[in-house]
């Protein structure tokens, strides 16, 4: 089955946008107006057709089974745009309480679990943690996404931050605003790079 990868050249140097037809890295006009709090994205696949049917079900009808295809997908992603020895530790996005009981599980979490686990890395679920009860992100517009998110991470343990490079993960990747926010709170906690690396990013014309 072939499924929408995002080329790994010709993209954003920061957020991985890619350009049809580009061939070299270059900085979008989004992260040059509004500049990510995050060092370096990777992405796997593009958030549309089969792919975006697959990656709801594996995140709101429980088709775990589809963890080990996706991880694939997603280490590819990683080893492609990152050094891989100069990550120390991954973090995935916390879910909120809420979202965590209506599902049962955080899919990002067993994403992260799996990526850590072929990188021999640590990962650490628990030191960024989530505040409040935003709205979901998929409802609201970009500027209304940054305002969602605002101030809505928090590191218990900063002391398993400070000083190191963070390989944050999560699922979809639309305008950044999510992982902005988490990274800003990673490095507050004196992360010194955060690198973000989703499964899927949706891309805009």
């Amino acid at each position: 089955m072939r499924l929408p990868v995002v080329a790994q050249t010709g993209c954003c140097r920061v957020c991985a946008r890619p350009v049809v037809g580009n061939e070299t890295e270059y900085l979008c006009e989004d992260c040059e107006k509004n500049p990510p709090r995050y060092d370096r994205a990777a992405c796997a696949l593009r958030f549309e057709g089969r792919a975006r049917d697959m990656l709801l079900d594996f995140k709101f009808n429980r088709h775990l089974w589809l963890a080990k295809d996706f991880s694939d997908w997603l280490e590819a992603a990683i080893r492609a745009r990152f050094n891989v020895p100069e990550i120390d530790l991954v973090v995935p996005i916390p879910t909120t309480v809420f979202h965590y009981w209506d599902r049962g599980y955080n899919q990002t979490e067993i994403l992260a679990s799996e990526i850590a686990r072929r990188i021999e890395r640590r990962m650490d679920a628990r030191s960024l943690r989530r505040k409040g009860r935003p709205k979901r992100q998929s409802s609201l517009t970009e500027s209304e996404r940054r305002e969602n998110v605002k101030d809505t991470f928090a590191v218990r343990r900063p002391e398993w931050i400070r000083g190191r490079t963070i390989l944050l993960v999560d699922d979809i990747l639309t305008t950044g605003s999510t992982v902005s926010a988490a990274a800003a709170a990673l490095k507050s906690s004196g992360a010194s790079r955060v690198l973000v690396a989703t499964l899927a990013r949706s891309i805009r014309s």
